[in-house]
């Protein structure tokens, strides 16, 4: 009977045994790369990087040994790579070598000094002609995608019947707006998308603005301080690279047009 049984159930399929996880080839990342549609976005930072060393070399700008090393120590201690055993284990996580990193490190300085070089002597004048634009906000928001919704919710906070803070979490489709409760950091008023920018440049201090309506949708804003004009190294780094993003864009520009 048992033998009778055994001969007509199926046979049990063993599972094969799986594949184990190896490292992805430098062809297999480039394929990922491709077919996820990421590529032009790692092709433009090349072709940024590629400009800058030919314009560094072209304009005669180098780095000392010093100010290379300076920057090495600095990356290190930012990620807290103390060590060589820490730094050789970052880098085997990175998949990159030391001299891969080392000259990552090289184009970083270079980049920037050619951004002293080009734009340093002109900071000031930019600062003074668009001061306004670094003005610094902290700001809240909450961010809705009807205007009824959006105008009820104004509505609400003018006559005080809820919390900013209350309403953010309830309504806000905005990620980081829902999470902190409408507070959205402190941003200068240069970073700020224009249809936000503008109407905040008068307002006060805890004044409700909105709603205002953006490709997003509609905002209804709340500016919780205004913080002094200075031109400090922030705002200057900030001036600096807003002029060599637009240096950049009108070299790639007339490259395309030759």
């Amino acid at each position: 009977m048992t033998e009778q049984l055994e001969q007509t159930l199926p046979l049990k399929v063993l599972p094969k045994e799986p594949v184990k996880a190896c490292p992805a080839s430098d062809a297999e990342i480039l394929a990922y790369l491709r077919r996820s549609a990421k590529f032009a976005e790692i092709a433009v930072a090349a072709e940024h990087e590629a400009l800058v060393l030919a314009n560094c070399n072209q304009l005669g700008i180098e780095i000392t040994d010093d100010e290379w090393q300076a920057a090495g120590d600095a990356f290190r201690l930012e990620r807290k790579l103390w060590g060589n055993a820490e730094t050789i284990a970052w880098l085997e996580e990175q998949r990159i070598s030391v001299d891969e990193w080392s000259q990552g490190i090289k184009v970083a300085v270079l980049e920037n000094k050619l951004k002293e070089h080009l734009f340093g002597a002109t900071v000031d004048g930019a600062y003074i002609s668009n001061r306004d634009n670094y003005r610094r906000v902290a700001l809240s928001q909450i961010l809705v995608t009807d205007l009824a919704t959006a105008w009820k919710i104004v509505q609400i906070l003018r006559e005080g019947q809820a919390s900013f803070c209350a309403l953010a979490l309830e309504y806000s489709k905005g990620k980081q707006s829902q999470e902190n409760g409408g507070f959205v950091g402190i941003r200068y008023l240069a970073d700020l998308i224009p249809e936000i920018a503008e109407p905040l440049t008068e307002a006060k201090e805890g004044e409700i603005i909105g709603p205002v309506e953006s490709k997003l949708g509609y905002h209804v804003l709340r500016v919780e301080k205004w913080f002094p004009i200075e031109l400090n190294q922030a705002v200057r780094e900030q001036i600096i690279n807003s002029l060599f993003q637009v240096w950049l864009e009108n070299l790639k520009n007339s490259s395309h047009q030759d």
